[in-house]
């Protein structure tokens, strides 16, 4: 790809190896003002090898960088700062316990003649910002309480405040509700109006066509493509990440029973929801939908034992099932994949081996068995295709599509009947994807039940035998996927009728 005069950014030839594994090779990308250039790809295929370079936290074996006219050959923290690069991350990076204020103007603050900060002067200064952009945040309100959606639009000011030009966002939307979604992609329409450019990334190719001008494909450290969004289609880009066309809505075969494994009623929790009553059958997907906030995930926890129910009754095969920790849940048969893998689901300096076993030997106390543990980890590990340097890498250094795996094969050796699958392929590219929908499969064929919460309706309608609808709280709707339609359930999560 060859820059023009109209390139903000351009990089040239750009490659970056990690041991034997090749991260870039040779890349080539562009940027224009006051364009949204989309990144694309499947986990490990470059992306945040990418932006890490731009961002000052990675040095490139070779290539170039050029921006804003200056050449370099690598870029520090305090450089792609000062050159006005600013990366939003997925994992918010704010401080919580401060306010709005205090956020954005944390390291660089207002002084008066005493050398004191001028608390009155940046609040004044945050609300000019937040007018200029028309964000509705309090300048006083502490970042704790903000939803995921104003907290990303924080991020934002905070990034325009520094002078920012080029915004690169990395997975934006991946806890966001839909509502939200729509509210941070009108603010990234307002500042390319503004002239500024973005390089967005994201798993939603929707979001992509919606709001890019063009998309980059990287595949195994390459760029595969450079597509002008308006020419064209989402079975192009996907061809492009994977080499195969994939369908966005999978078709599977039902195999669930009339036999009842889990039963859920009237179940309670203050301030997160009430009345909550659902059956789960054998070999049964069933799935749980609704905006974000709408309760699904306290449920889950309720059930997983993270948090104890105020009232309701649970039964598991019949018996009444009450819960107060996760390993009394295990005991049972009760596994989950948590939602947030790295505060939740990962030990994130141990190895990939410890990660895996570990359900496995507390279920075979008290001499472990490492022999057996390793032959078990390494056949989950090729069975799931999970790529690592070894059982002993260090799992927090795998890519996220590769880390959810691997939770899923620690969940595998437990031998549970119920899993609880929170957003299993959220932040996860599409490879991984279809692994993660094959294992499922399996489950369910042999008999397992799943509870499944997902943001995304194809996944949600495609792999669901029913979907449960939560608003506000409560369970609103029971709906076979089979007859249902993202149009209608999307009028269930709003309440339109």
């Amino acid at each position: 790809m060859e820059s023009d005069s109209a390139d903000i950014l351009a990089i040239q030839g750009l490659s970056k190896k990690f041991g034997d594994t090749v991260a870039l090779d040779k890349v080539d990308f562009n940027l224009r003002a006051g364009e949204v250039h989309c990144l694309v790809g499947e986990n490990g295929a470059g992306k945040s090898t990418l932006i890490k370079i731009l961002a000052g936290a990675e040095r490139p074996d070779s290539g170039s960088i050029i921006a804003f006219g200056q050449t370099h050959s690598r870029l520090l923290p305090d450089q792609s700062l000062e050159a006005g690069i600013a990366t939003i991350y997925q994992d918010v990076e704010l401080i919580t316990s401060l306010t709005v204020a205090d956020n954005i103007f944390l390291g660089r603050e207002i002084r008066n003649s005493w050398g004191f900060i001028d608390t009155n002067a940046q609040n004044r200064k945050t609300s000019e910002l937040l007018r200029s952009m028309n964000v509705e945040l309090n300048p006083l309100s502490l970042v704790e309480s903000l939803s995921p959606a104003q907290q990303q639009s924080l991020q934002i000011v905070k990034a325009l405040y520094l002078n920012a030009r080029i915004l690169i966002m990395d997975e934006p939307t991946a806890s966001l509700g839909v509502e939200e979604v729509k509210v941070l992609l009108k603010l990234i329409k307002s500042l390319t109006a503004q002239n500024k450019a973005i390089i967005y990334i994201s798993h939603f190719l929707s979001e992509i066509f919606e709001i890019g001008d063009r998309v980059t494909v990287l595949r195994d450290g390459k760029v595969s493509g450079t597509f002008h969004i308006a020419e064209t289609t989402v079975a192009e880009v996907t061809r492009s990440m994977i080499g195969r066309d994939r369908s966005l809505f999978r078709v599977r075969n039902r195999v669930s029973t009339n036999e009842v494994v889990l039963q859920v009623r009237d179940l309670t929790l203050p301030d997160e929801f009430s009345d909550v009553s659902f059956d789960l059958h054998r070999g049964e997907i069933l799935g749980f939908g609704g905006v974000v906030g709408c309760g699904r995930s306290a449920v889950m926890n309720v059930l997983f034992g993270a948090h104890k129910k105020t009232s309701g009754r649970i039964y598991l095969h019949g018996r009444e099932l009450d819960v107060s920790n996760p390993a009394e849940a295990i005991a049972q048969g009760i596994a989950m994949i948590p939602e947030d893998r790295k505060t939740l689901g990962l030990f994130d300096m141990r190895s990939l081996l410890e990660n895996v076993a570990i359900v496995r030997n507390e279920k075979n106390p008290p001499l472990l068995n490492h022999s057996a543990e390793i032959a078990d980890t390494k056949f989950l590990v090729d069975n799931l295709h999970i790529v690592s340097a070894g059982l002993q890498q260090p799992i927090g250094s795998l890519s996220g599509g590769n880390q959810q795996k691997a939770i899923l094969a620690r969940w595998l050796l437990s031998q549970a009947s119920v899993y609880i699958f929170d957003e299993p392929t959220k932040g996860v590219d599409i490879g991984a994807k279809e692994e993660i929908y094959n294992r499922m499969i399996e489950l369910v064929k042999a008999a397992k039940s799943i509870l499944m919460v997902s943001s995304d309706m194809p996944e949600l309608i495609s792999m669901s035998d029913r979907i449960v609808v939560m608003r506000n709280g409560r369970v609103v709707a029971q709906v076979d996927a089979r007859e249902t339609s993202e149009h209608d359930l999307l009028n269930h999560f709003l309440g339109i009728v």
